[in-house]
């Protein structure tokens, strides 16, 4: 396949955001450090690889990062008060065409009026979120519940039309699982995934003949990075040590993220329904919102702790990975979060002169001269980024870009590529030759951190192996990229291995107690 920059690209390269991403998006910004539940963590969007489920497209947004598993007695509840939102553009204007929002709701237990036990002959609230064990056929010690409505509106997402999404039954509401607690309360971890699948539901999508399905739940953090030490000033010579002696060897213990959870807002839909009239391709990214006026109440109640109102704000928002940690400057990290994909030429200024590329090379010209045997004078690929530009705000043509291209900063998916199934997924997606892969969408089993490293550093500037061919991309030179072969990583391994082969994909999330 023949995949060269177009003339649209390169004439965008100087006026455009050309974002940069080595990771997740955990705690990104000032203000989300402050609203837990609303932050975005991950948004995966790719083909569905699940066997039997060609045609569908699976969409995960996950939030409230770093949870302790033993993280009781109240664990870690979406926000009631929070629009959880995302958003598909079928035309490529930059717009939302779809918009799936998820609202929350907790209760206590009976009924609502809480579980409370005869003490003493006092009839006495319990303190706890659950006094006895918990399975699919008997919550009745549960005494907290959340369920969630879904709703599509098409067009516009504030002024949009709205609809339903609804249970196969015609149903308007659906349950949550209770986070995963401990196996005494659950039985096993066994116990806990049956629990959590019932929760798994068949869904009707108003304007789509086909069902999807969606899955609310904790699960197992999905990304690995070794963090303190790539937030350390990068504290580690990023090359692989498997291959160049002196560099960081890979080693799952790397990844520092291992121990956490995080929440999954999961859908899967039919491509058909998704792709509209364009040419196959979809961009999309999620959001979350709250009220722009919250008031406290000074005398709160489990129902009632604040009075909120006002127009949504939005929060948080996440399509590819990292983008606000390393590119947009400090002051401006919050205004990101609540910007819109259309408007992303106001971060102009951080970009067209990427600063992360100089920060490597600064931290590490020496170290990894010495480990590759080179003698660059600057590892920082040279400016403009147009490679960067189609990776991130245009797509590839002929691969994943929309039929109109409108730069912006969302991920960008070919529904038309068919799924690479799991076993064959290259852990480097384009990069290693597997055009079902990051940047493509992203799946999981993506290692985007030495994807976007490799990419950082100016991998897009010498030729890849596409279907058993050298390809030349034409959107930089190999001289502008002196290090742009070389495999950069963190140390911190990923692939599909890691995951579930079926939906929701993300793994039964790790116990708060230790499994007996």
């Amino acid at each position: 396949m023949s995949i060269r920059t177009s003339t649209l690209a390169a004439a965008v390269a100087a006026a455009l955001l050309p974002t940069l991403s080595i990771g997740s998006s955990h705690r990104e910004a000032p203000n989300i450090t402050r609203l837990p539940t609303v932050d975005s963590t991950d948004f995966y969007l790719f083909n569905s690889y699940e066997p039997g489920r060609d045609g569908f497209v699976t969409l995960i947004a996950n939030y409230i990062p770093l949870q302790a598993p033993y993280g009781g007695p109240n664990y870690f509840a979406m926000d009631p008060a929070a629009l959880y939102e995302i958003m598909v553009d079928n035309d490529g204007d930059a717009r939302e065409d779809l918009t799936f929002q998820f609202r929350f709701t907790n209760r206590l237990g009976e009924g609502g009026r809480g579980i409370a036990l005869g003490i003493g002959g006092a009839n006495v609230a319990v303190p706890l979120k659950n006094i006895g064990p918990v399975s699919s056929a008997d919550s009745s010690f549960l005494n907290f519940r959340e369920s969630y409505t879904l709703t599509l509106v098409r067009g516009d997402r504030r002024s949009g039309n709205a609809d339903a999404v609804t249970t196969a039954n015609g149903g308007t509401t659906f349950g949550k699982p209770y986070d995963f607690v401990g196996t005494k309360t659950f039985g096993s971890v066994q116990g806990y995934d049956a629990y959590a699948r019932s929760f798994i539901y068949d869904i009707g999508v108003p304007g789509c003949a086909m069902p999807g399905r969606v899955f609310v739940g904790q699960r197992t953090e999905s990304f690995a990075v070794n963090l303190g030490k790539v937030f350390d000033l990068i504290n580690l010579v990023p090359v692989d040590g498997t291959v160049f002696p002196g560099g960081i060897l890979q080693d799952p213990k790397n990844n520092l993220l291992s121990d956490a959870n995080i929440t999954s807002l999961a859908l899967e839909l039919p491509a058909s329904c998704l792709k509209g009239t364009g040419n196959g391709v979809i961009g999309a990214w999620t959001t979350a919102s709250l009220r722009q006026v919250r008031i406290l109440n000074p005398v709160p109640t489990f129902s009632k702790p604040e009075i909120n109102g006002g127009a949504w704000t939005q929060v948080s928002r996440l399509s590819h990975p990292l983008v606000n940690e390393l590119v947009v400057g400090l002051p401006d990290k919050d205004r990101f979060s609540a910007s819109e994909p259309r408007k992303d030429g106001q971060f102009l200024t951080y970009v067209t002169n990427p600063t992360v590329p100089a920060i490597v090379d600064a931290l590490f010209r020496d170290a990894v001269n010495q480990t590759l045997k080179t003698s660059f004078a600057n590892l920082a690929p040279a400016t403009p980024r147009n490679d960067l530009v189609t990776t991130f705000l245009t797509g590839f043509p002929g691969v994943n870009q929309l039929a109109k291209v409108t730069p912006s900063e969302m991920m960008r998916l070919n529904t038309g590529i068919v799924a690479t199934p799991a076993a064959q997924q290259s852990a480097f997606g384009v990069a290693g030759g597997d055009l079902a892969g990051y940047p493509n969408g992203r799946r999981p089993g993506d290692d985007s951190v030495d994807i976007t490293l490799r990419v950082a550093m100016g991998r897009l500037c010498h030729p890849l192996t596409l279907g058993g061919q050298s390809v030349d991309l034409g959107l930089c030179k190999p001289a502008d990229a002196p290090i742009g072969t070389a495999p950069l990583t963190d140390g911190a391994p990923q692939s599909s291995a890691d995951f579930d082969t079926s939906f929701p994909y993300l793994r039964t999330p790790i116990s708060g107690s230790a499994d007996e």
